[in-house]
């Protein structure tokens, strides 16, 4: 059977006029077949429903997306946080300005609640049956298998909050008992960092505690709509973080600079790697910021000012400065990440944990808010396959 349309029936399933069709083919967004003469072609219909999906989808974009809510296009409302004119603000507030003096607990705090409570005013948890026994591993397989532990126990009225569930986190991650310090300071404990490193990782914590509806915070939000316990929720964000499109970006930064510090040709390593091993640039460029990441600048900022008397990090300075003017590209939150961890002689992956505590504190805001929403996450599939067979 065969199911190519005439041009008018293209034209009148596209809804546009003959002249926009053809100009369709020579753009190269719908195929024709034919006898070579231009207007007597036919037009594969499964081609033509396609397009005509697309438009639809382009036409629903913006403020007509709204109405899919839940049931359409994954577009959600939410308080928690936004980018505005290429700042970072949460309910309002610049992250930038708040990483100047404020902790992660701080920056939870306003995430999970306008009012910015102090959520943390309680003893550390104990670690939950089983989870002592955790098996050795990289950081990020520890902390899945804590939340494991914790979603699937038979101990749903007595889940841990959100701030036991940060600081089972961090002892997780670190291989560490609970505690209550704050955050950043147990991550400066366990690498041994000074003073500056300190500030740096507090800074670091605030500056990544959200981001919008990434992709770890999407697959967080789909699983609390289902009504999953919190560390079921934060199990799927760390899921999610840990692809290499994802949180795998700093591991990716990571080796570009090593390899560059360790060629005669510093230049010449940095364009082998983004051309053969490293296609997407990682650790430059962001969409949602044309102008540049305002977290890798706040970062980068105080690297540069801690680099006199600091060789080893003002060559790996130059290294990112080589590459974003090789790459015509800004640097991103990765590549500041990837320049501390490896400046300061944390263990390898520190950036990969610094990313993950951060943002379990808006995990756990987004989780909280699509609870109480009460609306499964059920998005629609615009079907691409065959949509005819004999």
């Amino acid at each position: 059977m065969n199911n190519d349309l005439s041009a008018a029936e293209a034209a009148r399933l596209l809804n546009v006029s003959l002249p926009t069709l053809y100009s369709y083919v020579s753009r190269g967004l719908l195929a024709s077949v034919g006898n070579g003469v231009s207007r007597r072609k036919r037009y594969p219909q499964e081609d033509v429903l396609r397009l005509a999906a697309r438009k639809n989808d382009a036409k629903r974009g913006g403020q007509a997306a709204v109405a899919a809510m839940h049931w359409g296009l994954p577009v959600l409302e939410t308080r928690i946080s936004h980018m505005l004119d290429g700042r970072l603000l949460y309910r309002g507030c610049d992250a930038t300005a708040l990483a100047a003096s404020a902790t992660l607990e701080t920056a939870a705090g306003l995430l999970w609640d306008d009012k910015a409570g102090d959520y943390f005013q309680q003893e550390a948890p104990a670690l939950p049956p089983g989870l002592a026994g955790a098996p050795d591993g990289p950081p990020l397989a520890r902390a899945m298998f804590a939340m494991a532990m914790l979603a699937t126990a038979d101990m749903a009225p007595s889940l841990p909050s959100g701030p036991a569930l940060m600081r089972i986190l961090a002892a997780a991650l670190l291989r560490t008992a609970p505690s209550i310090l704050p955050l950043h300071l147990q991550l400066a404990q366990a690498w041994q960092a000074d003073a500056q490193q300190t500030e740096l990782l507090r800074a670091a914590l605030v500056l990544l505690a959200d981001h919008e509806l990434n992709a770890s915070t999407f697959a967080v939000r789909c699983v609390a709509s289902t009504g999953a316990s919190l560390p079921a929720a934060l199990m799927a964000g760390l899921a999610a973080l840990s692809g290499d499109k994802h949180g795998g970006g700093s591991a990716a930064v990571r080796r570009m600079l090593t390899q560059a510090l360790a060629a005669a040709d510093a230049r010449g390593a940095i364009a082998a790697y983004y051309q053969t091993i490293a296609p997407q640039f990682a650790g430059f460029g962001h969409p949602l910021y044309p102008d540049g990441d305002p977290r890798a600048a706040y970062l980068l900022d105080r690297l540069s000012a801690l680099s006199p008397g600091h060789p080893h990090l003002a060559a790996i300075l130059a290294i990112c400065a080589t590459a974003s003017e090789l790459l015509d590209a800004r640097p991103n939150a990765d590549l500041a990440l990837a320049a501390m961890e490896l400046a300061f002689g944390w263990p390898e992956g520190a950036a990969m944990v610094v990313f993950a505590l951060a943002r379990s504190a808006g995990w756990i805001a987004h989780a909280i808010e699509q609870a109480a929403s009460a609306a499964l996450i059920r998005p629609r599939a615009r079907y691409v396959g065959r949509h005819q067979r004999d």
